[in-house]
């Protein structure tokens, strides 16, 4: 799949890379959208995709945000129409932020390679992969959206609060803040700055997920992601449900046939 601003291509039989094109200033808009709903798409009904890398074209931005102009002409129809807003009444998903929905939701793990510019929906779409590598130098990444009198609007206030915790979502959301990749990865924002081009190392990190057993992978994944959303007992109740689905799992029992037969060490490496 190559459409104009996002291409779906395969890094060998069990690796999806999504790239989001630099065209229009590196900016999300509607075709974005649509094109990465597609990818998203395709990504599902394979199931040779064991893993999955985002990223962008290695040209200083990996999503600079969302094409503010589109959001100031919306904005302009909107208050137009006289439109008023109430948490009474929740408004639905775009689709961008099924896409984003749709990543965390996937048993597949989704790395994000993230190679320059990340601002806004851009680093959202980052914080919605399971793992963020950043590779090195003096560019911007965070959610910057108060500056312009707006909040990050596809999750972030939400995703990043559960993964640096408040006091720091809080000072970066209020402030504005944007950070550099050495201190985005200080703070918690990335898990890895890489010296080297970031897709390699992207790329590398999920051919070695695409090659541990994906049901176990994908219970992993559904696991932690519950914990930030429910309270202890309910996912204590998920793990050990899951615990025991993978035990009857013929692939799994295989596995440990190995270990005990000293074939196969348990330990991996960071």
């Amino acid at each position: 799949m190559h459409g104009e601003r996002v291409r779906l291509e395969r890094d060998g039989q069990h690796i999806a890379v999504v790239t989001m094109v630099n065209d229009a200033g590196g900016c999300l808009d509607e075709a974005s959208e649509r094109e990465l709903e597609a990818a998203l798409d395709a990504i599902d009904t394979d199931p040779a995709v064991r893993a999955v890398v985002v990223t962008g074209t290695g040209q200083g931005v990996f999503v600079r945000h969302y094409d503010v102009g589109t959001l100031e002409a919306r904005a302009r129809k909107m208050a137009a129409r006289g439109l008023a807003f109430s948490l009474d009444r929740p408004v639905p998903e775009s689709a961008y932020l099924r896409c984003l929905r749709r990543i965390e939701q996937n048993p597949r793990p989704f790395v994000a390679a993230i190679d320059g510019v990340a601002m806004g929906g851009g680093f959202e779409l980052a914080l919605a992969c399971d793992l963020r590598l950043a590779q090195a130098g003096d560019y911007p990444i965070g959610l910057p959206e108060v500056n312009i009198g707006l909040l990050p609007g596809a999750g972030g206030t939400q995703r990043l609060t559960r993964l640096v915790g408040p006091g720091v979502a809080m000072r970066s959301l209020l402030l504005g803040r944007t950070w550099t990749p050495a201190r985005a990865a200080a703070l918690g924002l990335v898990d890895e700055v890489v010296d080297a081009p970031v897709r390699p190392a992207a790329l590398a990190l999920a051919h070695r997920l695409a090659a541990l057993p994906p049901r176990a992978v994908g219970h992993v994944k559904r696991l932690v992601r519950m914990a930030a959303s429910q309270g202890l007992a309910d996912g204590l109740a998920a793990e050990r449900t899951l615990f025991c689905d993978l035990m009857v799992d013929d692939a799994s029992i295989a596995l440990m046939a190995e270990m005990n037969a000293g074939r196969l060490p348990i330990t991996g490496r960071g």
